[in-house]
């Protein structure tokens, strides 16, 4: 995936490759290159959290910044070209890229849910880019690359699998994402809206860690795919049943404007919390009528 993202952008003649993109590709390679490590030899949590840091300031001297953002209170435009704006780009980039690779990361447990996601929200950011509104061409090959690599990916990694994205794969995954959600005027609303369910689950099984007194790095099986698999769903209605949820809140994304999606994100967070609590209830039914 990462080879075929580099070369796309290097033979498509309609790109120019600016400083920003070279540090993209850059940083795509570094991410291969510790993914494969990870995926041979088992490498410790904080050596890739260091790499994760430091790519995201990398892109960021390269020039992935966030230059402003909306007000959630008014919707206004809050801009960070200030001294302290920049220290709070810098923050909120490495946050959000940090975030993005290992919600992806993470969502990597059954065949095709990653590659799926990923499809599905690099299409989102290619259909937003061709809106009267952004009209951003070449925002939109980028995000067409992306949809391609992972449509790609995806022929073959849908259950039964005959390939895995691997540490490497899903890191990409989600860095890239993240990368075109800054490309794309700082569309952080609309990808965490796409995001939803992984970063959801993200975030829940962190909760869930904690409650149990276990390491947040440490993995276990409190994902929500794998809640789902405790019911008895297989693999593919399982990665359906992600694909139709992200769908219907991508097309939400492409047609509200920022308080629509934050209600919108809010909603969803509270419906899966409220599922995750039922889910988490059957689950032990199940075990005690065993």
């Amino acid at each position: 995936m990462v080879i075929a993202f580099n070369l796309a952008i290097l033979l498509n003649s309609d790109l120019v490759i600016t400083s920003e993109l070279y540090g993209v590709m850059a940083a795509s390679l570094v991410l291969l290159l510790v993914g494969v490590w990870d995926d041979v030899k088992e490498i410790y949590w904080k050596i890739q959290f260091f790499f994760q840091v430091a790519l995201a300031i990398i892109v960021f001297i390269m020039g992935v910044r966030i230059y402003f953002i909306t007000n959630p209170l008014t919707g206004g435009i809050l801009s960070l070209n200030s001294e302290m704006g920049v220290i709070f780009s810098v923050f909120l980039v490495i946050f959000w890229i940090v975030l993005m690779i290992n919600s992806m990361n993470w969502l990597d447990g059954i065949d095709g849910l990653s590659g799926g996601i990923t499809f599905i929200g690099a299409l989102t950011i290619f259909f937003l880019s061709l809106k009267p509104e952004v009209n951003q061409p070449p925002m939109a090959i980028l995000a067409m690359i992306v949809a391609g690599t992972a449509l790609g990916f995806l022929i073959f990694n849908f259950y039964p699998s005959r390939i895995l994205a691997g540490t490497s794969g899903s890191m990409f995954m989600g860095f890239i994402l993240a990368v075109l959600a800054i490309f794309a005027g700082t569309k952080i609303a609309t990808s965490i809206l796409v995001m939803s369910i992984p970063v959801i689950d993200f975030i829940w099984v962190i909760g869930e860690r904690i409650k149990n007194k276990k390491s947040i790095f440490q993995p276990d099986m409190f994902h929500i795919h794998y809640k789902l698999l405790s019911l008895g769903w297989s693999q593919k209605k399982t990665a359906f049943y992600f694909y139709a949820i992200t769908i219907l809140i991508s097309a939400v994304a492409l047609n509200t404007r920022f308080i629509g999606k934050t209600i919108t994100l809010l909603a969803t967070a509270a419906i899966m919390a409220v599922s995750l609590l039922v889910i988490n209830k059957k689950i032990r039914r199940m075990k005690t009528a065993q």
